[in-house]
């Protein structure tokens, strides 16, 4: 497969190319096997997963008994460290923890070693996409409290954002790097900071 990288392309560094194409190689069979053991993992812990997703590397789930874990078509979850040059420190992981507890992910939304945790509710629109080691859960697990969190659709939060209990967050709304977001965030908006706060409309 020739690349369509002019750099690549023109370049005279021959074993650079070579080098490049059976990585691209490996990337595709570890796709492939990955994605086909991900499938089987869900229907081991009875996940609900769409046509057409995609898993780079090994992920987990953990679904309470009487819970549901529901995600869109076309997704993409990104666990192992080479699938994500930016740096993943963690797997792709998501929970629920109480008999009662919903975890819906939307069509087209992609994860990059992104942990997801209910004990009540968690709805993440369709085309949301997560940075490297983002957050997001309903509840504070040491006072065991919990409040649904929602996230709207053309979400991009960034590396390491932190998402809390009892939080919506609008369509179209961008969360910088390292921002916590502890409260609501309107749609179409820039927002940052510990705690997250608007920065800029759109």
């Amino acid at each position: 497969m020739r690349s369509t990288d002019p750099a690549i392309r023109n370049s005279h560094d021959s074993w650079g190319v070579w080098a490049d194409r059976i990585v691209r190689k490996r990337y595709q069979f570890l796709l492939r096997f990955w994605s086909f053991y991900i499938y089987l993992n869900c229907l081991y812990w009875k996940v609900n997963i769409g046509r057409g997703c995609c898993f780079w590397g090994k992920m987990n789930f953990r679904r309470a008994p009487g819970s549901s874990i529901t995600i869109g078509n076309n997704c993409i979850f990104r666990s192992a460290i080479w699938s994500n040059l930016v740096g993943l420190n963690r797997q792709c992981m998501i929970s629920t923890l109480n008999s009662n507890a919903k975890i819906t992910i939307g069509d087209g939304s992609g994860m990059s070693g992104t942990v997801i945790s209910s004990a009540e509710c968690i709805e993440i629109g369709s085309k949301v996409f997560c940075g490297a080691n983002v957050t997001i859960t309903d509840t504070d697990w040491h006072e065991n409290k919990s409040a649904p969190v929602i996230i709207g659709s053309n979400v991009w939060l960034g590396i390491n954002v932190v998402v809390l209990k009892g939080v919506t967050i609008g369509n179209n709304t961008v969360v910088a790097a390292n921002s916590v977001v502890t409260k609501d965030i309107p749609a179409n908006v820039i927002a940052a900071g510990q705690p997250a706060k608007v920065v800029k409309y759109l």
